[in-house]
């Protein structure tokens, strides 16, 4: 594929004694596929992409352990390290209230999952409020069953 590339001559000397610099830059696009569609195909040997809830499930099991073992003070410093709001850290630290096998079955969904067919976020958050795991239970299962129709 051709690129192209920018060039900058300035001819001569200048008044002040400066001299001439010349740049040249190599411009490439960049390829992105537009919303909604898969992404490229997958190099050979590369692995398909972890669902984004599942890293945020793991995610929140590796908080709360560093939290337990002192390795940080409080979500303020989880916060703080990575750079997010704490009403971030808690949106992802609310998951651990999931009951423990709507967690298992999110850290155990298939990789490669399209966006399609993955639940969003904002939606385990809603189960996550719900305090009984009997009714958490059964509002995962209506969103899973709601998944399966739209994807």
């Amino acid at each position: 594929m051709p690129r192209e590339v920018l060039t900058t001559v300035v001819p001569g000397m200048w008044e002040d004694g400066s001299i001439q610099v010349e740049v040249t830059l190599p411009v490439s696009q960049r390829h992105r596929e537009p919303r909604g569609q898969p992404g490229p195909a997958l190099h050979p040997g590369s692995r398909p992409r972890i669902p984004r809830i599942t890293r945020l499930m793991a995610l929140a099991i590796k908080f709360q352990h560093m939290v337990d073992c002192g390795e940080v003070r409080d979500y303020a410093d989880l916060a703080r390290l990575g750079y997010v709001t704490r009403a971030r850290i808690t949106q992802i630290m609310n998951m651990l209230n999931l009951a423990p096998d709507i967690q298992e079955e999110i850290l155990g969904m298939p990789e490669g999952s399209t966006r399609e067919t993955a639940i969003a976020e904002r939606q385990i958050r809603s189960v996550a409020r719900i305090v009984d795991w009997s009714d958490q239970q059964r509002a995962f299962m209506e969103l899973k069953k709601l998944e399966c129709t739209q994807g």
